[in-house]
């Protein structure tokens, strides 16, 4: 899930395409405790950039209690050095984003670039690459990451989509991917994979098929809250932040009616994420 603090003190980068709109972790926190979820995963939102204020604030500002079961995936650029990924590292950082989707990179080579160069600087943490792209530069990349030192993880099921069907041939080097243990896969985002802000039983198939491939390399994740992605000027002229009706209930009951078997939903929600996370 994201946070996103008080405008005033997190305006957001330079080169953000939306203006953050308050989402501090007070507001999921009680909704996450009526699902039974009792960990959580802060993920840096594109907004931010690789100021990752909000979110390390959010991580000192817990108790201690709250602090022992939260993690964080952060974004780190070149002016990030080793002393800050080691605090990071300190307060419960145990990841890297690439959100290659926001800006939006369509080149393979310049994403090839990228990878490289944040999974090098991360290794020493054994920390994970998270990855947010679209599967059409992700495939060709296929035996860059599976040769990483670092474990790779792939945002909002893999980048499949509802309009492109199951049989996509970039979701399925993905897949394979996958099922080689080359790669884990977050399922969240069904709501994105659909298109749906309610109607998310296109995705059964999405989720059926990475279960089949490698249940031992999927977690999950509510995506909260759901950010809509405007477009627009940069900057401070960047439109705000807007966040869709989409319930997390839902999302966990859809997982629940796509993954019958209770030792796989087992492995999903509890067994891989204090792997991946090291909880």
């Amino acid at each position: 899930m994201h946070v996103f603090g008080p405008p005033s003190i997190y305006p957001g980068a330079a080169t953000r395409q939306y203006s953050p709109t308050e989402r501090p972790y007070a507001r999921y926190a009680p909704m996450a405790r009526a699902l039974g979820l009792e960990r959580v995963v802060l993920v840096q939102p594109s907004a931010y950039g690789a100021d990752n204020s909000c979110l390390l604030d959010t991580l000192r500002d817990a108790s201690d209690e709250e602090r022992r079961r939260m993690r964080a995936v952060a974004v780190i650029d070149d002016e990030t050095g080793a002393d800050a990924l080691d605090a990071m590292h300190a307060l419960g950082v145990r990841g890297a984003r690439l959100n290659l989707m926001s800006p939006r990179i369509d080149s393979v080579a310049a994403a090839e670039r990228l990878v490289g160069r944040v999974a090098a600087r991360i290794g020493r943490l054994g920390w994970h690459l998270q990855i947010y792209a679209d599967p059409r530069i992700m495939a060709p990349l296929v035996e860059v990451i599976a040769h990483l030192e670092v474990p790779v993880v792939l945002d909002h099921m893999a980048g499949g989509r509802a309009e492109h069907g199951i049989d996509a041939p970039e979701f399925n080097a993905l897949l394979d991917l996958l099922s080689a243990g080359g790669a884990w896969v977050k399922l969240s985002g069904a709501d994105i994979v659909t298109r749906h802000d309610d109607d998310f039983t296109a995705a059964i198939p999405f989720i059926k098929a990475l279960v089949v491939a490698n249940p031992e390399r999927l977690v999950w994740g509510t995506d909260w809250p759901h950010l809509v992605q405007p477009s627009g000027p940069m900057g401070d002229a960047a439109p705000s932040a807007g966040y869709r009706p989409v319930s997390e209930s839902a999302l966990l009951r859809l997982l629940c009616d796509a993954v019958a078997d209770e030792a796989i939903l087992q492995r999903i929600l509890v067994d891989n994420p204090q792997h991946l996370y090291g909880f």
